[in-house]
């Protein structure tokens, strides 16, 4: 039986990432939180629609002398927004928590795109839209369980997949510099590493474990390409004069241990 179904990433800076695959458990656990979520929202929204019927057929009744047809029109147009909330609810979450619902948070778990980036409004939309496909007969179940990755059909149109939240550890093998200690202090001030998310710390993390081994051109441009990238993930206008790309990532990883321990 699998218990644990990890596998490999190659990103589009050439860092390998391993994740593990959220699993069909945690899965339906998250759905269940998000689907007891939406039914209050639901519950709300139909008391709305109550009251709103109740009041605009009968000034609609005093005004006309008659409703006829106008509650057919009226109970389609509330269904098309009830579905709109309910695709919107998803895409929401998904797109503001950079992958995650409040269920996907509880349970820790995240959607990211098949290049370990994190969702986008495209991404999540596709699978909001084509999730009532996957829970009718449950077509997703059988998709998830029989496909490598783990995939239902939101995930295989728009190309995501779900994955256990990467929870950062520190690496004793892995040194960091005084100028970057003294850079870090400044990055927790200065900028906002809270932005980083646990996968962006990971590429960061495994590049500075493997550089060593890297030829010093390739290791110098990717060194600049990740700098490059992360500084704008952070919010840093300008790096500080004769700083080094890779002390600058050495303090980044430093800041970014240094908040989760506070």
């Amino acid at each position: 039986m699998r218990l644990f179904n990890r596998f490999t990433l190659h990103t589009p800076e050439s860092v390998e990432l391993e994740f593990t695959l959220a699993g069909i458990g945690n899965r339906a656990y998250a759905l269940l939180i998000d689907y007891i979520i939406f039914g209050l929202i639901l519950i709300l929204f139909l008391i709305g629609v109550l009251i709103f019927n109740s009041f605009f057929l009968e000034a609609i009744a005093k005004l006309l002398g008659s409703t006829n047809g106008l509650e057919l029109w009226l109970i389609a147009v509330q269904a098309l927004i009830g579905f709109f909330i309910y695709v919107g609810y998803f895409v929401f979450f998904e797109t503001a928590w950079s992958g995650q619902t409040p269920g996907k948070r509880y349970v820790k778990i995240r959607v990211i795109r098949d290049d370990g980036r994190p969702v986008r409004l495209q991404q999540s939309t596709l699978r909001a839209l084509l999730r009532p496909f996957d829970d009718l007969f449950f077509i997703g179940v059988f998709l998830i369980v029989f496909n490598q990755r783990e995939k239902r059909l939101g995930d295989l149109v728009g190309g995501t997949l779900v994955i256990q939240e990467e929870q950062p550890v520190k690496s004793a093998a892995l040194k960091v510099s005084t100028p970057a200690r003294s850079l870090a202090k400044k990055l927790l001030i200065e900028a906002d590493i809270s932005s980083l998310l646990p996968e962006d710390f990971a590429v960061i993390r495994e590049y500075l474990q493997r550089r060593e081994a890297m030829i010093p051109n390739a290791r110098n441009e990717l060194s600049k390409q990740l700098a490059s990238q992360v500084k704008q993930i952070i919010s840093l206008e300008k790096l500080p004069t004769k700083v080094d790309a890779n002390v600058f990532l050495e303090a980044v990883y430093h800041a970014y241990q240094q908040q989760i321990d506070n």
